[in-house]
């Protein structure tokens, strides 16, 4: 067992296939980004887990109890149900597959920062999906558990539908391996459903129908900016606003799925070959898409902000769309090479959009991934390594 281990996880945007890759084997195009959330692990003295976070005012102690954290103090709960949840998920997920080889937990420090806030406010970068992909390596690398990416991006996934299994995960896939990501989702109430039945261990050695995940090349004399509105939005309550109304269940969904699947797809084919123009209209397509059905589900996706900064960065030359599920946080804009950034930062200031300065970080760091088509595919046995335990 290592005496500290530190990992650090970025957060991300998505270019294409927003709302649609919630249902399983639809396509999107989402993008790391150079901000991160970095999760520290040490030995802790005395209580058997302690969170140190910097989105809260004090430290958390934690107690086990069959597998399950509780708060020791009744004021820290709501923080485990909250801020924490997700971190908290992490650590059970790691000591219940741990403990189904029969090994046993350890006094745990983790020290949580985050720079996934603007002015004190989430910007909608995947704070959620970043916090749990870097605590899963933080935590597995503490126990000396020596996983493929896949298998942390596997456990990071089970940790977040135990939680919920609306989200289609591909916010961990981006903060796992960086880059531009091509993803396809797994049909998480089936996981959630496997957890329950069968373990952790045997989840993670399934094949796992509909999940999909390649890396892809930038894209070729565009480059890639993002904007802020100022004010942050709730993707859970607007995914489930979507899934419960009646536009999810109507005919209208079927064809909104198929049109995404088309411009998804042509925005993952302008990028393998390089074809800065193609790409341009599929994103074009893909908000259009959106409006579309943010109208007819009366959603609230698009607000004021989004659409002025999306019509302002199109005056600039650049294709441009809301990032994620909207209703405020980011947009995107990619800028052909030959425009002007500080015209664009400008016309943005003017509307009332800040210009994020973020860049995408160079997926050198972690190994590359081959695609896994639908049902095909099992990460690297994660249970003989977690085996190993305490090297």
């Amino acid at each position: 067992m290592s005496a500290t281990v530190t990992r650090r996880a970025p957060g991300k945007l998505f270019v294409a296939g927003e709302y649609a890759v919630l249902e399983p084997g639809q396509p999107a195009i989402v993008v790391a980004l150079d901000r991160y959330i970095t999760v520290t692990v040490s030995a802790a003295d005395g209580a058997e887990v302690v969170v140190d976070s910097d989105l809260l005012d004090h430290e958390v102690p934690l107690h086990r109890s069959e597998g399950t954290l509780y708060a020791l103090a009744p004021a820290d709960a709501e923080h485990v149900r909250g801020t924490l949840a997700h971190l908290v998920s992490t650590v059970e997920v790691i000591e219940q597959l741990r403990a189904e080889q029969g090994l046993t937990p350890e006094p745990l420090r983790l020290t949580v920062r985050s720079r996934l806030h603007e002015q004190g406010s989430k910007i909608g970068l995947g704070s959620s999906a970043a916090v749990t992909v870097a605590a899963t390596g933080a935590v597995t690398g503490y126990y000396g558990m020596r996983l493929s990416p896949e298998a942390r991006f596997r456990l990071a996934l089970l940790a977040s539908v135990r939680i919920d299994a609306g989200p289609s995960g591909a916010d961990l896939a981006a903060s796992t391996w960086q880059g531009w990501i091509a993803y396809r989702s797994p049909d998480r109430d089936a996981l959630r459903r496997s957890l329950h039945l069968r373990g952790i261990a045997k989840t993670l050695r399934a094949p796992w129908p509909g999940l999909s995940i390649r890396t892809l090349p930038p894209p070729r004399d565009l480059a890639l900016r993002v904007g802020w509105t100022g004010s942050p939005a709730s993707t859970s309550a607007l995914v489930a606003n979507l899934t419960a109304g009646e536009w999810w269940r109507s005919s209208a969904r079927a064809d909104f799925l198929a049109d995404s699947e088309r411009w998804v797809t042509a925005a993952v084919r302008a990028l393998e070959r390089g074809e800065p123009e193609a790409l341009l209209h599929a994103v074009r397509a893909a908000r259009h898409l959106l409006a579309r059905m943010d109208a007819d589900a009366a959603l609230g996706m698009f607000t004021e902000r989004l659409i002025r900064l999306c019509d302002t960065a199109e005056a600039c030359g650049a294709a441009a769309k809301p990032s994620g599920a909207g209703g405020g946080d980011c947009g995107i804009a990619l800028l052909p090479a030959h425009h002007s950034p500080s015209a664009l930062q400008t016309r943005w200031a003017e509307a009332g959009i800040t210009t994020l300065p973020l860049q995408v970080p160079h997926p050198g760091t972690t190994p590359g991934f081959e695609e896994h088509h639908a049902g095909h595919g099992t990460p690297a046995d994660p249970v003989s390594a977690s085996q190993r335990g305490r090297p």
